[in-house]
């Protein structure tokens, strides 16, 4: 659908991008800098320094190839560009944004320029500090279940950073409880790539090293499939019940 109704003649279109709030960016179809609004300017103002220049002013004409850590992949992007693109970037070590680019095109279709947008723009520390909140908020509370035996259910996404955290906890608490079996809920898992996989097979090998066993529960159809070709002496179970089941049958044979 196109646009709908028409802007008043007493509004300029330049006053109305300027307005909206949101650092904006037209470049040309070469990719040239050619027009910034006023939060553009003001944002980059703290940011050209860490490129080596001296005035905000001096990127206009300027290649946005210039900012970028592989230009060519940003135009292989850019020249296949069909709506928009978003990607999170960081900008030399310093500050994290979401740049959404999308492409200017004429009544013929072919693209003329484009509009890059910097939105949610924060400093690298704020974005550590606000990971680190969300890891610690995504803690896993480890239960005692049985004798010698825990239990913990995984939530969300299961990555290095998470997995990290994760498997310190239990190799600590084994240790200090002499904990014979760990019990991992997977029921809860968003999903199943293979980062999971590694990091899964990373906690059942460290458990493994402590003399500790890990069984895992909660696998439904869809988990088995993506499990796939995971380690066959990691002990699996459909459901909780079922786990813990085989732990207790486990400790009255010993």
């Amino acid at each position: 659908m196109g646009t709908v109704g028409k802007i008043p003649e007493n509004i300029s279109l330049l006053h109305a991008l300027d307005s909206i709030g949101e650092t904006i960016i037209i470049a040309d179809r070469d990719y040239n800098v050619q027009w910034m609004n006023s939060s553009a300017a003001n944002l980059l103002s703290d940011v050209v320094p860490l490129f080596g220049i001296s005035d905000v002013n001096e990127l206009i004409g300027m290649n946005m190839g210039r900012f970028h850590q592989r230009p060519e992949h940003q135009k292989i992007i850019m020249d296949q560009l069909e709506g928009s693109h978003r990607a999170r970037i960081t900008i030399k070590d310093r500050f994290v944004a979401d740049i959404v680019i999308t492409s200017i095109k004429d009544n013929e279709d072919k693209i003329q320029g484009y509009v890059v947008m910097l939105m949610d723009v924060t400093t690298k520390a704020e974005e550590d500090n606000e990971k680190e909140k969300l890891l610690n908020a995504l803690s896993v509370p480890i239960i005692k279940i049985w004798e010698k035996t825990i239990a913990l259910t995984l939530i969300g996404i299961f990555n290095k950073d998470r997995a990290d955290r994760v498997i310190a906890s239990v190799l600590e608490e084994c240790v200090k409880n002499k904990i014979q079996y760990v019990l991992v809920d997977l029921s809860g898992l968003y999903e199943f790539e293979y980062e999971t996989k590694h990091e899964l097979q990373k906690l059942n090998d460290s458990l493994n090293l402590i003399g500790s066993k890990c069984i895992l529960v909660g696998i439904t159809p869809e988990l088995a499939m993506a499990a796939g070709d995971m380690s066959r002496n990691i002990l699996t179970f459909k459901n909780a019940y079922s786990g813990l089941k085989h732990i207790i049958h486990l400790s009255n044979i010993k």
